[in-house]
C-alpha cells in the first residue's frame, strides 16, 4: 500500500497542499480529482519524488519511500499529464531507452518494446520519429513506457488525453485488469464519467485540502446525489454552470 501522510506543500508560505492524506491499495484503482488550482499538480509531483513536501511522509508497504529513494522509483509507473518525449527517437527507440534506463535485460527490453508497440496499435509506426506522431499516439507511448518495467505503483494524470475511442475503450480494460493484478494505480482525470466506471474509489481536493476520500456508492448515499459529476460539484462549491453559462452568452451579446 501507498500512504500519503499529512502532506503539505508552502509556496512562498502558502499552502498549496494542506494536510493531505490517503491511500492507494493494492488491487484498486482510486481517482484523484479537483478543479484547476486545488492542488492536484502538486500532488502528483509529491507522490511521485518529484518534488519533495515541506512537511508529511509516504510510505510505501510501510517504509518511507526516502529512506530508499532509488527502490521506490524502479517501482513506479508514471503518465505525466504533458506527452514530453524525445522527438527526434522513433517509438521502438524511445521505449528501448526507457528499458536501458531502468535496467531492464536486453533481450526483456526488446521483445517488451515491440509486444506494447503490438498491442497499442503502434507496431506499423515503430520506426518512424516520435515528430511525426499524433498527440494520442505519443500518449499511447507515454502509457507504454509507464508499463515497461511492470511497476507495482501507478500514477496516471490525464492518460486519455488525445486518445482515440478504441484506444480509450481498451485502456478502461487495462485498468481493470491492471488493478486484478495488484497493481496500486492513482489515476488523475476530469473527465468523470471514466473515473466513475473505472475508479473503486475517489478522493476530491479542493483548496488543498480532502473533501472527500470514498467510493462513489457510498458518496452518491452522503450527499443524496445520482452522479459524481453531480457529487464533485457539490463538494467543491461550483457555481450553477447553467447560469454561468447563459451570463456569458449574455455577456458577449451586450
Amino acid at each position: 500500500m501507498l500512504e500519503i501522510r499529512g502532506i503539505t506543500k508552502y509556496y512562498r508560505n502558502i499552502p498549496v497542499v494542506n494536510d493531505v492524506s490517503f491511500a492507494i491499495r493494492p488491487g484498486e484503482v482510486t481517482g484523484y480529482l479537483g478543479p484547476n488550482g486545488s492542488g492536484k499538480s502538486t500532488t502528483v509531483k509529491i507522490v511521485t519524488a518529484l518534488i519533495e513536501p515541506s512537511r508529511g511522509n509516504l510510505l510505501l508497504d510501510g517504509q518511507n519511500i526516502r529512506e530508499d529513494l532509488m527502490g521506490f522509483r524502479r517501482r513506479l509507473g508514471y503518465v505525466p499529464e504533458e506527452a514530453i518525449l524525445y522527438a527526434y527517437l522513433t517509438g521502438l527507440e524511445y521505449l528501448q531507452l526507457i528499458g536501458r534506463l531502468r535496467g531492464m535485460p536486453l533481450h526483456v527490453v526488446d521483445r517488451r518494446a515491440n509486444d506494447l508497440l503490438e498491442l497499442f496499435s503502434l507496431h506499423p509506426h515503430r520506426h518512424a520519429p516520435i515528430a511525426n506522431y499524433s498527440k494520442g499516439m505519443k500518449q499511447r507511448v507515454l502509457i507504454s513506457a509507464a508499463l515497461m518495467h511492470d511497476p507495482d505503483v501507478l500514477i496516471l494524470d490525464e492518460p486519455l488525453s488525445g486518445i482515440d475511442a478504441s484506444s480509450a475503450q481498451l485502456f478502461k480494460y487495462l485498468l481493470t485488469e491492471l488493478a486484478r493484478q495488484g497493481k496500486m494505480i492513482l489515476y488523475i482525470s476530469h473527465v468523470l464519467e471514466v473515473v466513475e466506471r473505472v475508479c473503486a474509489r475517489v478522493v476530491i481536493i479542493y483548496r488543498g485540502k480532502i473533501m472527500a476520500d470514498d467510493s462513489v456508492e457510498n458518496l452518491r448515499k452522503l450527499v443524496n446525489a445520482p452522479s459524481l459529476e453531480e457529487i464533485f460539484a457539490q463538494l467543491v462549491e461550483q457555481h450553477d454552470p447553467e447560469a454561468v453559462a447563459r451570463d456569458i452568452v449574455s455577456a458577449i451579446r451586450e
